[in-house]
C-alpha cells in the first residue's frame, strides 16, 4: 500500500476541508474550521481598519487592497486574492516601490498579503493573519506589464548558490540593487521585521559598508530566499492587535546568525529509532481566535471600489487593461502554483536588466518554503 507524504496529506485535507466553501453559505458552527470561513471571503469588512489578534492567529477589519498595478509595481498570483492589508501597509508598500526604483530596482512584484478579512489560510503562511505582513519577491518588475495569465505562471529566482539549494548567496544573481532594496524596506519606522534567507543575511553582514543599524530588523528565517518578508507592527486604531518581542539594538551578524550554519540548516540527524506518524494538529475553529473576529466575519462588505487603496501615486497613471476573471473564486488558491515553480523562460522573462545575464541552466530547483 502506497503511504502518502504528509505534505500530501495536507493537501488533501487543504481540499476536502475546502469543498465546502463552493456552497453559498457556511455556518460558523464550533466545528468549522477557521480557515474555510475566511478563505471564502472575497471582500473586507466595511468598518475601520482594525488588526486582532497576533500575526498567525487573528483577522483583520476594515482591510484595503494594494492595487494590481502602480507606476513601480505589479501583484503577482491575482488568484489567490490575497493583495489585502492594513491601509499603513499598502502605503508602505507604494513608498518602498517609489524608492527602490530611485535606487536601482526597477520596481516591485508584490507577493502575498493578507486575505480580505485576514485570518488563517487554506493554504501555505502561519502568519499574514492581520493584515500587516506582506510578501515582495527578490526578482525585479520587468520592463512590461504582465498579464493575468503570466501573473499566475511566472516565477520568483532564488539568489542562493546551488540551484537555490545552497546555504550562501549566489555572488551572479547578487546585486546591489537587492540590498539598497532590502535597506530602502527597513527604512520605514512602521517596520520592525523583515525576514529573509541566513543567507542572505550573511551576505548583509559580510558586504554592508557605512551606516549598519538597519541589519537589526533584517532577520533570518528558513526559506525566504526567493522573497523577503516585511512586518510592520500594530497600528493606531487596533486595541485587540498583539505586539511581537521587539528585536533589541544587536545587528544580528554574531553567534544567532552563525546558529544557522552551524545547526540550523543542517540536515537532521537520522533517527535510530523508527519516527512514529506526526499527529495532526487540532483545526482552529472560530472560538479559538479573539472575540472580535466573529463579528468580522458577519460585518457587511465594502463594495470593490471602496476596498480599493486610494493612492496619489496612481494619478496620470493607467495600466493596460487586464482579463481577469470575472468573479473570484476561493477554490483558485488550492491550485495557484508557488512563486518558485514554474519554467526557465517565464523565471527569466521577469527578471529585467538586473537578472538579464543569468543562464537558464543557472535557475533554481524549487524548493518547498515551511509555514510560518
Amino acid at each position: 500500500m502506497k503511504t502518502l507524504s504528509l505534505k500530501a496529506l495536507s493537501r488533501l485535507t487543504a481540499i476536502a476541508l475546502a469543498g465546502s466553501l463552493a456552497s453559498a453559505e457556511l455556518p460558523a458552527n464550533a466545528e468549522t474550521p477557521a480557515k474555510q470561513l475566511f478563505g471564502r471571503m472575497t471582500l473586507p469588512s466595511n468598518s475601520n481598519a482594525a488588526s486582532h489578534g497576533f500575526y498567525s492567529k487573528g483577522c483583520l477589519a476594515g482591510a484595503v487592497a494594494i492595487p494590481v498595478d502602480g507606476p513601480d509595481w505589479q501583484v503577482m498570483r491575482l488568484s489567490r486574492n490575497r493583495r489585502w492589508g492594513h491601509p499603513e501597509l499598502v502605503s508602505i508598500l507604494e513608498q518602498l516601490s517609489v524608492k527602490a526604483k530611485r535606487d536601482g530596482w526597477n520596481g516591485l512584484l508584490v507577493g502575498d498579503m493578507s486575505q480580505p478579512r485576514g485570518g488563517p489560510m487554506l493554504t501555505g503562511h502561519a502568519s499574514h493573519q492581520i493584515g500587516l505582513d506582506a510578501d515582495i519577491w527578490l526578482t525585479p518588475m520587468p520592463n512590461k506589464r504582465m498579464t493575468y495569465q503570466e501573473r499566475e505562471n511566472t516565477s520568483a529566482i532564488s539568489v542562493l548558490s546551488g540551484n537555490g539549494k545552497g546555504p550562501y548567496v549566489d555572488d551572479r544573481r547578487w546585486t546591489k540593487a537587492h540590498e539598497a532594496l532590502l535597506r530602502d524596506a527597513a527604512s520605514f519606522g512602521e517596520v520592525e521585521r523583515i525576514l529573509v534567507h541566513p543567507g542572505i543575511k550573511k551576505k548583509l553582514c559580510d558586504t554592508v559598508k557605512g551606516d549598519r543599524a538597519w541589519l537589526n530588523k533584517i532577520r533570518p528565517y528558513w526559506g525566504h530566499h526567493y522573497h523577503f518578508h516585511i512586518r510592520i507592527g500594530c497600528q493606531p486604531g487596533s486595541p485587540g492587535c498583539r505586539s511581537q518581542k521587539g528585536t533589541g539594538s544587536d545587528i544580528g551578524c554574531g553567534d544567532a546568525l552563525n546558529w544557522w550554519f552551524n545547526v540550523g540548516l543542517k540536515p537532521p540527524k537520522p533517527s535510530k529509532k523508527p519516527s512514529k506518524p506526526a499527529k495532526p494538529k487540532p483545526q482552529l475553529t472560530l472560538s479559538g481566535m479573539p472575540d472580535a473576529c466573529a463579528a468580522v466575519l458577519k460585518a457587511p462588505a465594502k463594495s470593490a471600489d471602496a476596498a480599493e487603496f486610494k493612492s496619489s501615486l496612481l494619478q496620470g497613471f493607467a495600466a493596460p487593461a487586464m482579463d481577469m476573471p470575472a468573479r473570484i473564486d476561493p477554490l483558485a488558491v488550492l491550485s495557484s502554483k508557488p512563486i518558485e515553480a514554474a519554467s526557465s523562460s517565464s523565471a527569466l522573462s521577469v527578471a529585467g536588466s538586473v537578472l538579464s545575464a543569468m543562464s537558464a541552466d543557472r535557475l533554481p530547483v524549487p524548493e518547498p518554503r515551511p509555514l510560518r
